[in-house]
């Protein structure tokens, strides 16, 4: 066994790695790199020896050694309680799952519009959102590096980007309630900054425009996704000379927080209120009414980016710009009923 001279600290090696190990070089690389072409006795003395050095393998190493960089980089908008949210939880759990198995390496990178963005060494970037940040997104797409939008349909770029369907998501979940007799709907939208939020308030007055019902303005309450806002809507709602019958939360949470302030005031729902939300955040399931969603394929969503990304990378000849929307689902439980009659 070779041991290694004891003496000042110092950035460990691939060098000291293949010395410990005692192999070579490239048989070092390979092995970091996760290439097939290692016999196996070789690669747990490799693997032993990075973990007894505490070797962190260069990202530019690796990239010189396999001529391109196996490194995602995923950047997300910084926004009010991003990190609270549903959404963008399984947004990482999606994406770092998928990289995983394909042996991709995950950075995460927040961001607002005045950030700058360092391509060094990444060999992809995934998009969750463009809000004020299109300029990074074009100057990823100058740079030549591959790279997907998600959550936003991009129409004004040459990009590949997957979405959700999100104005027939909330125009099903309006007609929902109208089917059960309701017609002052009052709606509780999230951030309209975000892509996201804004349709499903296109998709929320478009159903009212179908079905012949006048649009009340006064009863459209835009949040910024958090459920402090979330519960100063749901006590003017609640507490309106002329309160709306039904509701149509922009997001799961945000409905939890009006189901809470309705109890709260001795409202019941159903019977005083019906709520409509949208995620499918399983927290839905488990309040004291199972919340009727609109289901987004969220992880489908993830998981298809990478998918996407990873074909780019690796392919060799320009690939057609792909433009995916992927359709939302309205699941049905306990938190509406038919509107009382007269």
């Amino acid at each position: 066994m070779v041991r290694l001279k004891k003496g000042p600290s110092k950035t460990i090696s691939i060098i000291d790695v293949a010395r410990l190990a005692g192999v070579s070089i490239t048989t070092v690389s390979r092995v970091i790199n996760k290439l097939s072409t290692v016999k196996e006795k070789n690669r747990i003395k490799v693997l032993d020896a990075v973990k007894q050095l505490k070797f962190q393998p260069s990202v530019f190493a690796q990239r010189l050694a396999t001529g391109k960089s196996n490194v995602v980089a995923l950047v997300i908008p910084r926004y009010e309680g991003i990190f609270y949210s549903f959404y963008a939880l399984e947004l990482i759990r999606g994406i770092g799952t998928l990289c995983e198995a394909l042996k991709l390496d995950l950075l995460l990178h927040l961001t607002d519009s005045r950030s700058k963005f360092n391509l060094r060494g990444v060999g992809g970037v995934i998009f969750a959102d463009i809000i004020g940040n299109q300029q990074q997104v074009e100057e990823v797409l100058a740079c030549g590096i591959p790279c997907v939008v998600i959550n936003q349909y991009v129409s004004d770029l040459e990009v590949n980007c997957i979405a959700i369907d999100n104005v027939a998501g909330a125009e099903s979940a309006v007609n929902y309630l109208i089917s059960l007799g309701h017609r002052r709907i009052a709606h509780i939208s999230g951030d309209v900054v975000t892509q996201a939020a804004s349709q499903r308030l296109q998709g929320y007055k478009q159903a009212l425009q179908k079905n012949k019902i006048t649009l009340d303005e006064g009863i459209i309450f835009k949040t910024d996704y958090s459920r402090g806002q979330a519960r100063l809507s749901a006590e003017k709602l609640l507490k309106a000379d002329k309160p709306a019958s039904a509701v149509f939360v922009a997001s799961d949470a945000m409905a939890l927080e009006v189901m809470a302030v309705a109890r709260e005031l001795g409202k019941k729902v159903p019977q005083d209120l019906s709520i409509v939300g949208f995620d499918d955040n399983p927290s839905g399931l488990y309040g004291p009414v199972a919340l009727t969603t609109v289901r987004q394929p969220l992880v489908q969503m993830a998981e298809e980016s990478v998918k996407v990304l990873n074909l780019l990378m690796s392919a060799k000849e320009p690939q057609k710009t792909k433009k995916i929307l992927l359709p939302a689902e309205l699941v049905i439980r306990e938190s509406c009923q038919p509107i009382k009659a007269a």
